[in-house]
């Protein structure tokens, strides 16, 4: 089937949510894509954050071919292998952790409400912060900072407050009798690439350790390597109660996984939680496979190094186009700061066959591959670079 053909077919047939793109993609490899018709794409985008070791990894890709051969599933109430090097993988890297697994980053956020939840004994609300983004469920949702992902789905469901980010005064005026934990991104992804000042993070850790409280990271897009480090909050020397992953977990299959304290975790026992397809043996095999390689085959050195020259040469054109207001961001997650909606430079870089995305309005989020080559960053900056020099101003 040609672009055209498969495009049809599915607006025939599937519910309306996402919006997409006129572009069918049929195979990838490394960080390009191509379509149907036989075009190829630089992907700057990842399918959001998860192919983040490119397309069509040896490692990954031998790993789920090996491992569909042998079993595809059998239900958690029995053990495989592939969950058990996983889950002892993701604890060791969290220290002191007990993990459970979903299938996406909603389901792992839901998890750790409902742990917090169990945990607290009484105590239920959990504090998120404005321009946050948790998940797509009624909880997770209700969870987010953001009002136009509630429309339509009101009354939500209650136990969550939001206060502004970066902002610890804000959390502590917030704080009540019934408050059990504060959930919070490293660095905002969806809501625009924000990223706090680098003292906040440990100062929210030391004020919930003062007040008795859960501290809940999403990491959802953070973790794995995109901030050139295994979980982002290493970077300032803290650790949570709770940390939530998904997406670049499985190398481009779905799995989630959410990691607490031994002492927390505890509070789930038989029955209290589960997911069908969670801790699938194929997902974990591939998961496997994504941290055997950011362990050994230098993808976190090389994410942090890309990504700073990046944000090294996006911040000089800054400085020479009148368009851009910042450029922020950490390792492989990057977002451009525009004085207008970045939908026209989105479209222009996509006409020129690079993939981009285009939060919060008028931030260009860049979420290349952590393996990308300095050759492809080339690449894909001039084709920014001249999307800004050919994209209409938007009125």
């Amino acid at each position: 089937m040609n672009n055209t053909e498969i495009i049809e077919l599915t607006h025939r047939n599937m519910v309306d949510v996402y919006g997409c793109l006129p572009l069918a993609f049929a195979r990838g490899h490394g960080a390009y894509l191509y379509d149907a018709d036989g075009n190829r794409y630089l992907d700057f985008f990842c399918g959001l954050a998860v192919t983040s070791l490119g397309h069509g990894n040896p490692r990954v890709v031998r790993a789920i071919k090996e491992q569909a051969e042998k079993l595809t599933h059998v239900s958690n109430v029995f053990h495989t292998e592939p969950t058990a090097r996983l889950v002892e993988k993701l604890a060791n890297h969290f220290g002191d952790g007990k993990v459970f697994l979903g299938n996406s980053g909603a389901e792992a956020n839901e998890a750790a409400i409902k742990l917090a939840r169990r945990w607290g004994n009484g105590r239920f609300e959990i504090l998120t912060t404005l321009g946050s983004f948790h998940g797509r469920t009624l909880a997770t949702v209700s969870a987010t900072g953001q009002e136009r992902y509630h429309q339509g789905f009101q009354p939500l469901m209650p136990g969550f407050r939001m206060v502004p980010f970066d902002d610890l005064a804000a959390l502590d005026r917030a704080r009540r009798d019934e408050t059990v934990g504060v959930m919070i991104e490293p660095i905002q992804g969806e809501g625009g690439v924000v990223v706090p000042r680098a003292d906040y993070l440990k100062r929210v850790r030391d004020w919930c350790d003062r007040n008795k409280l859960l501290l809940i990271m999403d990491e959802v897009q953070t973790g794995m390597g995109r901030t050139g480090k295994f979980f982002a909050f290493e970077h300032v020397g803290i650790k949570p109660d709770i940390v939530t992953l998904a997406k670049a977990l499985g190398g481009g299959l779905p799995i989630g996984a959410m990691i607490a304290r031994a002492e927390i975790a505890s509070s789930f026992t038989p029955g209290s939680h589960g997911s069908t397809f969670g801790g699938n043996p194929v997902a974990c095999a591939a998961a496997v496979a994504v941290i055997d390689a950011l362990e050994q085959d230098g993808v976190l050195e090389n994410g942090s190094s890309v990504g700073a020259y990046i944000l090294e040469r996006l911040g000089k054109f800054a400085r020479s186009c009148d368009r851009i207001v910042e450029v922020r961001g950490l390792g492989m997650i990057i977002g451009v700061v525009l004085k207008h909606d970045a939908r026209p430079i989105v479209e222009e870089c996509l006409k020129n066959r690079l993939l981009v995305n285009g939060t919060a309005g008028n931030v260009l989020r860049l979420l290349p591959p952590l393996n990308l080559t300095r050759e492809e960053a080339d690449a894909g900056l001039a084709t920014i670079e001249n999307a800004f020099k050919n994209a209409p101003i938007p009125k």
